[in-house]
């Protein structure tokens, strides 16, 4: 067999071999059933599991996972799970949320997100053996603020909107009638990442199930 009659098949079976392997991780991939808008998004750190019913997300985090930065407890950990597409100017992100919280610090909800100093997220945590509506705000050093949340055992729609340089955090029972919870500093005129997020900081994780993502431009 001449030399090159042995590169070329030498190269087919390594074409081959590629196809192969991609077709293997597309089957992997879990398929998107939630339209246009889960088609357009992607993770920050993969959970654990993830499926995409007709409309949404469910998610399982790692345990170990949380996004926090330094105030009061003095680490910094970036490893939460964030699905989210880039987004610029005003914009109002809603999504339904819900989830099996059982540990301290179950967590599932909202992120918007400049970069690992700059985030914002909002959604149901449980602490105290209870659900609690729960707010973050991040500019280098993190801030947390709670209320009871709408509901112990349903899920809950929560709502971001972003205008000129602030986030609103809202939640409601119905999807209809929200009741604002947060409002604080975020930089304008930036682009950003928004999106669900869920984590497991202290327990084996939980699923998480995001359903009803809407985003709508200003």
């Amino acid at each position: 067999m001449n030399d090159n009659r042995r590169a070329f098949l030498q190269g087919a079976a390594s074409a081959a071999l590629l196809a192969q392997l991609a077709a293997t991780a597309r089957a992997a991939e879990p398929v998107r059933t939630g339209g246009d808008l889960t088609s357009r998004m992607s993770w920050l750190n993969d959970p654990a599991s993830v499926s995409y019913p007709e409309g949404g997300v469910v998610a399982r985090p790692k345990p170990k996972t949380d996004f926090w930065r330094k105030t009061y407890y003095g680490y910094i950990t970036d490893n939460g799970h964030f699905f989210h597409l880039p987004v610029s100017g005003e914009f109002t992100f809603t999504a339904r949320i819900g989830g099996k919280y059982s540990q301290l610090y179950d967590q599932a909800g909202l992120m918007i997100r400049l970069d690992e100093k700059q985030w914002m997220k909002c959604g149901s945590e449980f602490f105290d053996n209870r659900r609690w509506a729960s707010v973050v705000f991040t500019h280098e050093f993190s801030d947390w603020s709670t209320i009871d949340d709408l509901s112990q055992t349903s899920p809950v729609w929560w709502r971001v909107a972003r205008k000129k340089d602030s986030i609103e955090a809202a939640c409601s029972t119905d999807g209809k009638s929200f009741l604002t919870v947060r409002q604080g500093y975020f930089p304008p005129a930036v682009e950003v990442q928004v999106g669900v997020m869920c984590a497991a900081p202290e327990g084996a994780g939980f699923d998480a199930s995001f359903d009803q993502l809407r985003l709508e431009k200003a």
